[in-house]
Parts: C-alpha cells; structure tokens; sequence
C-alpha cells in the first residue's frame, strides 16, 4: 500500500444531519468565517471546508494575549492553505475592559477555583467573529471545539444570540476523529503540521487572565502533577528564596497601579503576572463540573488572577458593610457561574453587574500582598473609603461613637430569642 493509499484510510467523513436550527446547510454554505488559531485543527479546517462544503473561507485570528504567537507566520499559513483573507485582531484592550473588569468585580472564580479566563474569551471571540462574518458577507460561522467541552456552548450560544441569520459548522465535533487521523489529512493535503508528527504532550489554552492545560496523565486522577506542564508559573520549589511584596491600587474596583506606578490595564495585567509567575503564584490542580456533564480535571497557571483577585476581594471587604459582605458572594458565585455556563448574553448578568458597579463604587485603595514561593498572603490595606476607625478598634480607647458601657444592654436584646428557644427546647 503506498503513502497516499494509507492516508486515505483516514479521510474525514462530511458532516452528519442537523440538529440545531443554527446548525448550516451544506447545500447553502456559500462563504465561511473561520475561527484560525494556526494549529493543527484549524488547518485540517480550513482546507476540509473548502473540500467538503466547496465553500470560500475568511479566518479570524484573535489576540487576548497568548504568550509567543507570531501571527505574521498565522496569516501566512491561513492565505497559503487558500484562505481568501486572514484577519488578525489584538482585542487585549477589550479583553480587559469590558470582560475583565466585570469580573474582577464580581470576584469570579467557578467551583472554588477556575477565574475563568477562557469562559471570559470565548464570547468576545464570538462576537468578533459576528463582526467580521458580517463584514466580509460570510453566511456561516466554524469553530473548532469538541463536542466535550464548554467552549462549543459559549460560542455557538454567542453566535445565535448576536446574529440568528448565521449559521454554524463545527468540524472537530462532527468527524470525532483523533491525532493520527488529522496528521494523515494533514499530511495528505500538504498541510504543515507544527512541532512534526509528534503528538503535544498537553492541550494548552492561555490569554491575559490565565493558562489550560489538558490530557496526558492530567486524565490520571492518581497521578501528581509532572514538572513538565508548568510552562508559565516558576515550582514553588524553585521560587525565590526571598518573599516579595507587592501592592495594587484600585479606583472603583478598577486595578490602575501596581507598586505605585500607574498603568493601563494591560500592561499592569503582565506586569503581575510576571512577578506571580516568578514567585510561582497562581497554581490549581482543578476538579471542575463542566456544564456538558463530565466531571474533568485541570491544571490552571493563574498568576495574574490569583494576585489581582485576592487585593480585591479583601479591599471590598474593608469598605463594605457586615450586611453586603455576606449578601455579595451569593451574587459573585452567581455571576460566575453565568459566564462559565455561556450565558454572557443573558439579561441577569447584565442586571448583576449593576449591583457589582454600585458596590464597586466604594472600592478605591491599595493592599499589599507578600509573595513566597506559590502563596499570596495580604499584609497591608489602605482605603479613603475603609468603614474602620483605628481608635473605635482599638482595646485602649473608650467613648465617642462606641460605648463600651452600653454593651451589656445590646447582648440581652441581641440573644433573647436564641435564649428562650434553648430554654423550650430544654425544660423537664
């Protein structure tokens, strides 16, 4: 059997029927907006589509900071493998302005532990990719992701909720094939395959707020993490020996400086992620509930989330009240399990953020935070808007607003129902 006559062995069957009223039409998918990362997947992509459907393609690249990605050689592989044009959009400003502000301010974590940075991606790329469907008269809309996985919800909802006259094909889902078998096309179709034949070792997805690490032995629920996955965070055994001390200022929940020197929000995003990752802050070992119902492990490397989001949790914590301190975490929760869901779009997260505005409005200082290998610990805070007094705290003073004398009355009042109660609960 010769080369050719192996590969074809391993030709991607064409799409199946529809089952979603989104979902295209073969016979009328005329011109296809692609969502192209450069990766093995999207260029089996972009050509199958071209074969498949006998459709134009327009790939979309965009950039919400994933660490060393040329997206000059991006553009040139999509145009040589025939896309009719490659857009490649730095959407790093937008990223963090209109989705990472909302979640810094919400406090958003998934499950005790997942920031959420590709569930935060995932809708922005979507819309972009509305926009330049649009733009470029495509009828369709092609992602990559799995049938497995969150991303296809959070896209594909995006999409139907933006733009109902597109339609949408996913590829990777419907032929449900492996490695071997996209290396074959690969190879078939004079497709070049990035690092070789060899397979990744791990599913990678990273932008500004975090990086995704799956597969291998991440599967392995009994096996320790291996060195090798940490790619961005320092061990914690390999940190510095020395802590370090930062602090991050915020004006209305916004972070704006970080040591004291003012940034914009991006380059201020980097910055701490480099010190996070040098002080090997930022790693979690994931037990996740995915909304597709699989119960699925994951290797986060959060630095910058990890330091951004505890100043500002305990800086809220110093200007807000016992009452909206206990009241804003059920709402927090709320708002990050929308987003993880793919409900970006859905109107109470929207209504959320206004409570999350309105709290915000109060969430001016600056805390400090101790770094040492793999910890962050809070060591100072400092707010024009603190609902603290030094002198009502302190044991030495007595008088003005706080009357030592008048707290024998406060705890009669305070445990008579619960004293009753137990007194019933108890009599002979």
């Amino acid at each position: 059997m010769t080369e050719i006559e192996r590969t074809e062995v391993h030709r991607i069957p064409a799409a199946p029927a529809r089952t979603a009223s989104y979902e295209a039409d073969p016979n009328e998918v005329g011109r296809v907006l692609l969502l192209y990362s450069g990766g093995l997947d999207t260029s089996v992509m972009l050509k199958w589509i071209q074969d498949e459907y006998g459709a134009e393609v327009v790939c979309l690249t965009v950039n919400l900071g994933q660490p060393g990605e040329d997206y000059d050689v991006v553009k040139g592989k999509a145009l040589q493998l025939g896309a009719i044009d490659c857009h490649v959009v730095d959407a790093r400003e937008q990223f963090a302005q209109e989705f990472l502000v909302p979640a810094i301010k919400a406090n958003a974590v998934y499950g005790n532990g997942y920031p959420l940075f590709t569930a935060l991606g995932r809708p922005l790329i979507a819309q972009l990719a509305v926009d330049y469907a649009r733009q470029s008269g495509c009828d369709t809309i092609a992602h990559g992701c799995t049938g497995k996985g969150n991303d296809q919800v959070r896209i594909e909802t995006t999409i139907a909720t933006l733009a109902p006259e597109l339609k949408v094909i996913a590829p990777v889902r419907s032929w449900q094939m492996g490695r071997e078998e996209e290396i074959a096309y690969a190879r078939e179709h004079g497709i070049p395959v990035k690092g070789g034949t060899e397979v990744a070792p791990y599913s990678i997805d990273d932008n500004l707020w975090g990086r995704s690490s799956e597969g291998r032995w991440i599967e392995d629920l009994s096996h320790a993490p291996e060195d090798d996955v940490f790619q961005l965070v320092t061990r914690p055994e390999e940190a510095p020996d020395e802590a370090e001390v930062v602090t991050v200022s915020f004006e209305a929940g916004v972070p704006v400086a970080l040591n004291g020197e003012r940034l914009g929000l991006v380059e201020l995003l980097e910055r701490v992620a480099e010190i996070g990752c040098r002080h090997g802050v930022g790693i979690i070992d994931h037990i996740e509930d995915r909304i597709v119902g699989l119960k699925v492990r994951d290797i986060y490397e959060v630095p910058a989330a990890a330091i951004v989001l505890a100043a500002h949790l305990e800086l809220e914590k110093l200007v807000g009240t016992i009452h909206q301190n206990q009241f804003k975490p059920a709402l927090d929760q709320k708002w990050g399990y929308l987003v993880y869901a793919g409900l970006w779009w859905e109107p109470l997260r929207t209504d959320l953020d206004a409570y999350m505005d309105a709290v915000n409005a109060q969430v001016t200082g600056t805390i400090g935070l101790k770094l040492f290998k793999g910890s962050v610990r809070v060591v100072t805070r400092e707010s024009p808007n603190a609902v603290y007094d030094a002198t009502l705290a302190s044991f030495a003073e007595s008088g003005g607003l706080f009357s030592q004398t008048a707290s024998p009355g406060f705890i009669e009042l305070w445990s008579l129902q619960s004293r009753l109660a137990h007194q019933l609960r108890n009599r002979v």
